[in-house]
């Protein structure tokens, strides 16, 4: 083989593995950005990149949130608008320095700021790490540390509002009651305020300006909206610290998440007011609805009916036929009820078979005919359950106010009355007071 001939291969072959070599140096040089990159944007800490000029030119999500500003927004900024005392210039890799920061709303906050070497540019950029040691404090015991878990895990956190500034504390329990993991957010009066349900913000708003102004305790319960939507119930409680002259300068407390408390209470209360079956007011929401309309007709001298309403022919068909198919015609039966009345009448389950109805704002003796003929005819129609057809009668007794009484027992009495006399004369048939069947 001719020497140059062989002197070609060996080139090439050389040729080829440094080729290979300088592949694999660039692939384990990326692998170390990727890596360095993933480490800056999941830290804790702020990473500022900073060049020659002192120009902040990029910042990681945790320097954005500790500096109060959107990601990215500090970006082409002065280093001395975020840190006024650094030193300028050079400084030597590993450097410590314990300084002020100041936010975007001029708030400063204590900060220790490491210089960790050179950017990707090399001398003419420099990496500084910031921590923010206004969520640190010295010397924190293990009994501190278990006070702090047991606030987390009994939904109890501490909170301190300057009532001059927008400065807001929370402690670590109190970020997860509105939908932060701890340090995600920086707290603030604004960001608070945009948290609570529209429906309750005023009244929250409210509750504190008495406080600052009366000294009176701060306690309201209201919702916060998190971020995905879910949405919590909260109770806060709180004072106000007057400084030397009695000027209120802070108010402190504690809030509390109080969503189980509030569901379980509703369903109590749920319980105590509705029928479990049908889901209809029962006896006790029947009365007090019948108070207030009465009261509402004496003072405005209008007319209430109070209509007491039988099955008839229910019996047998929850004898034959079973509880299951007694349920469903009574649950259809309040559904139908609902429809055959107004808006604001009450339909109410108050037993058994039995049902009652309140009929508010009547001018005229037409209008209570008329929703007496509608109501016998909405429960007397065939109702379809399970491939069967049943159908059941109804009697209604009807009393008015203020002819036949003026009292919610009279009425009530008189209207029971009049209801077993219409069913003693047949079915689907209504007696008004006194008078016959109709």
């Amino acid at each position: 083989m001719p020497y140059a001939v062989h002197f070609l291969i060996v080139f090439a072959i050389l040729a080829v593995g440094a080729v290979a070599y300088m592949i694999r140096l660039r692939r384990q040089a990326r692998a170390r950005l990727n890596l360095l990159d993933g480490l800056i944007s999941g830290t804790s800490d702020g990473v500022l990149t900073v060049d020659a000029r002192g120009v902040v030119i990029g910042v990681n999500v945790a320097a954005a949130r500790m500096f109060g500003q959107t990601d990215g927004a500090q970006a082409d900024i002065a280093l001395s608008d975020l840190l006024p005392e650094m030193p300028a210039g050079d400084v030597l890799a590993d450097a410590t320095f314990r300084m002020d920061a100041v936010r975007a709303n001029g708030v400063a906050f204590p900060v220790e700021v490491s210089c960790v070497g050179p950017g990707e540019q090399g001398g003419n950029t420099r990496i500084l790490l910031v921590h923010d040691l206004s969520r640190v404090r010295a010397g924190v015991t293990d009994d501190e540390h278990r006070f702090k878990q047991s606030q987390y895990f009994a939904r109890i956190g501490t909170w301190d509002w300057r009532v001059d500034t927008d400065e807001l504390y929370w402690s670590d329990a109190i970020y997860g009651m509105f939908g932060y993991k701890p340090g995600e957010v920086t707290p603030s009066y604004s960001l608070f305020c945009d948290a609570v349900h529209p429906d309750d913000r005023e009244r929250v708003r409210q509750g504190e300006l008495r406080c600052i102004e009366t000294g009176e305790n701060h306690d309201e319960e209201y919702r916060v909206v998190w971020p995905d939507g879910h949405i919590r119930w909260l109770r806060e409680t709180g004072n106000v610290i007057k400084d030397g002259t009695g000027e209120t300068v802070k108010m402190m407390g504690v809030v509390r998440d109080i969503t189980e408390e509030r569901e379980a209470s509703d369903q109590i209360r749920d319980l105590a007011f509705n029928d479990p079956l049908t889901r209809l007011p029962n006896r006790i929401i029947f009365e007090d609805r019948l108070s207030k309309a009465i009261e509402r007709a004496k003072r405005h001298k209008k007319r209430v009916a109070v209509v007491f309403i039988d099955l008839d022919g229910f019996k047998q068909i929850n004898d034959q036929r079973g509880h299951a198919a007694g349920d469903r015609i009574l649950i259809a039966t309040g559904q139908r009820l609902m429809s055959a009345v107004r808006a604001s009448d009450t339909v109410a389950r108050i037993g058994g078979d039995e049902f009652t109805v309140v009929l508010e704002d009547l001018e005229t003796d037409a209008e209570v005919h008329g929703l007496a003929d509608k109501i016998l005819g909405a429960v007397s129609a065939p109702m379809a359950s399970d491939d069967k057809t049943y159908q059941v009668g109804a009697s209604l007794g009807i009393s008015i106010y203020p002819e036949h009484a003026r009292t919610l027992d009279t009425l009530i009495h008189l209207a029971d009355q009049a209801m077993y006399a219409a069913k003693a004369e047949g079915t689907n048939l209504y007696r008004i007071g006194a008078g016959g069947a109709e």
